[in-house]
């Protein structure tokens, strides 16, 4: 690999970089990490050492085919670059978990946070997983819909949008687009895309979305800022930002002195955590984290908190019929529902009125994804296969790998099941799909733009 000279001199001048350690492993190999997702924690794979700074994250001992397994499309697991999951031990630190939550994952984009915060988060709090280039969107909720988590929703707004909801967030997490110096080992491809130009358009990039997001940070909110960039451009020197000219103030995290974590600190003051492959297992990361001070809010305009407070029409709410069906479906439990459409939609009490609020954004995914009622038939969502809240009163056909990959191709299958009607395809006690057992034929319910495309060895 040819490291850019101009960004290894400035790692070597302003953070005592020793380039040799540094260099050699650039030319090892990354290593592979997963977390393993509370809500279904079945996973075959052989698991090497945890993630210091993640709770249910552990390295592999080899890289597996993940297409092969079922127990990935099931959301068993997310695979995640280590490195980038501290972001966990900046929000159990930087937060009380036990009580509800407003977040914002600002740059969701496929997901590997979002599932992380999803999970850290209590299922009576909301996290708003933004993506804002529409064709990222599918992937970012194809992987939070797999995570089965009721208390995510997905949109696909501007950063200047989040303006509308004025001092809404507890909790703002921007892992910013960024050059991409971190991940030149993982994508070697990087290199050539790098430039010092496109570090100064970076840097003026995230500050931007910063600038646009910061209005919905509540007083005494947490921002968790984050790259994958070495470039001081594009981390210190936006934080110094984030300080002088927001008025933020930095907190400083807690280190075990054996994670091999570098703590820098910026002109400003800002505490920064710098992420080394030579020093830990993990590829190059910076996070940072500052808290909303009192007073802030002034900087919001009148006309933004008059669009927050604007009257939201009510919502359909369900028939007797419509009820009496969905809880074949959904052990409802705490849970409301209404109708978009036809379709029956739902999320945790707590959050109605943060649900209400979020209308004025574009939605892709809402906590629940029930279906629809259609004659005397209940016909399920693709998505509520993968929810954690499913009645027991569901039909299941449990199946073998070989089956379940089958399904997941949308190839033919037969099972030994007589009985008709909607069932819930699992694999090692985990949903799948809905498919409709019609006697003589099956009907496959998986989306066609989900199956594994072709044959993988």
């Amino acid at each position: 690999m040819h490291f850019p000279e101009s960004l290894l001199k400035e790692l070597e001048e302003k953070f005592a970089l020793k380039s040799g350690p540094f260099l050699e492993a650039h030319e090892r190999s990354t290593p592979v990490s997963i977390r393993v997702n509370p809500l279904k924690p079945d996973c075959d794979l052989v698991k090497g050492d945890k993630v210091p700074w993640s709770e249910h994250a552990f390295y592999l001992l080899a890289r597996p085919v993940f297409t092969n397994d079922p127990l990935f499309h099931a959301g068993c697991y997310y695979v995640q670059e280590a490195s980038s999951m501290f972001v966990e031990e900046a929000v159990r630190q930087t937060m009380d978990l036990s009580k509800k939550i407003i977040a914002l994952d600002a740059c969701a984009a496929p997901g590997g946070k979002s599932t992380l915060l999803a999970a850290v988060l209590n299922q009576e709090s909301l996290l708003v997983s933004n993506e804002v280039i529409s064709t990222r969107v599918p992937v970012l909720v194809h992987n939070m819909v797999k995570w089965g988590a009721i208390n995510s929703v997905v949109s696909n707004n501007d950063p200047k949008d989040f303006s509308r909801l004025s001092n809404f967030f507890d909790l703002m997490v921007v892992d910013a687009p960024c050059s991409g110096s971190g991940l030149f080992r993982k994508q070697e491809d990087a290199v050539e895309h790098w430039s010092e130009e496109n570090v100064k358009h970076c840097s003026l990039r995230q500050q931007r979305i910063l600038h646009d997001l910061i209005h919905s940070l509540k007083e005494n909110g947490i921002l968790i800022y984050s790259t994958c960039s070495y470039s001081e451009e594009e981390n210190e020197i936006v934080c110094d930002k984030l300080v002088k000219e927001l008025g933020l103030e930095p907190i400083q995290l807690k280190l075990q002195a054996h994670r091999g974590i570098v703590e820098v600190k910026s002109k400003d003051g800002g505490f920064g955590y710098r992420f080394f492959p030579h020093l830990l297992q993990g590829e190059g990361f910076f996070l940072s984290c500052f808290r909303k001070m009192a007073g802030h809010a002034e900087l919001v305009s009148a006309s933004q908190s008059a669009r927050h407070s604007k009257k939201y029409a009510p919502t359909p709410g369900l028939s007797a019929a419509e009820s009496q069906l969905l809880e074949q479906l959904i052990s409802s439990e705490n849970l409301q529902f209404t109708k978009q459409g036809e379709e029956i939609v739902g999320h945790h009490a707590s959050v109605s009125e943060e649900i209400k609020a979020l209308s004025t954004l574009k939605l892709k995914k809402m906590p629940i994804h029930a279906g629809q009622v259609k004659g005397k038939d209940f016909i399920p969502h693709p998505y509520s296969a993968y929810l954690s809240c499913l009645s027991d009163k569901i039909q299941k056909a449990e199946v073998d790998k070989e089956t379940a990959l089958k399904f997941l191709r949308k190839q033919p299958f037969t099972l030994d099941s007589k009985q008709k009607g909607f069932e819930l395809l699992t694999y090692k006690g985990n949903g799948l799909g809905w498919f409709k057992n019609l006697g003589n034929r099956i009907n496959n319910y998986y989306p066609a733009d989900w199956r594994i495309l072709k044959e993988v060895f």
